[in-house]
């Protein structure tokens, strides 16, 4: 948001922040969401560099097409567990899986 535009809307009261601070988080748990939402978004990269559908996708890794939908969305239900096993299924290396924790950590701090 510009500057302009966030002084104008402090001026009539309104305050501004993050969704963290919003929804009270403890910095881990924002870092937690972060990490998931990376992942998730690197799942949906890959996913659609093989050229592949949610539902194919899904059979290489013995689930459902709407769970597939649910891991890129980084659903609260999703585990790290079942991302990390989709991108390994995909071809993610170790390397690869490390460089996306990273950058989901190192914006934040």
């Amino acid at each position: 948001m510009d500057k302009t535009k966030r002084k104008r809307l402090e001026k009539k009261g309104w305050r501004i922040g993050s969704a963290a601070e919003f929804l009270d988080l403890t910095p881990e748990e924002n870092r937690y969401i972060e990490l998931k939402l990376a992942l998730g978004e690197h799942l949906k990269r890959r996913r659609r560099s093989r050229r592949l559908s949610q539902e194919m996708l899904a059979k290489l890794v013995s689930s459902s097409q709407s769970r597939v939908a649910k891991m890129e969305a980084a659903d609260p239900s999703v585990s790290l567990d079942l991302l990390v096993r989709s991108l390994l299924a995909l071809g993610s290396s170790e390397k690869e899986l490390a460089k996306v924790i990273a950058a989901a950590g190192g914006a934040r701090g």
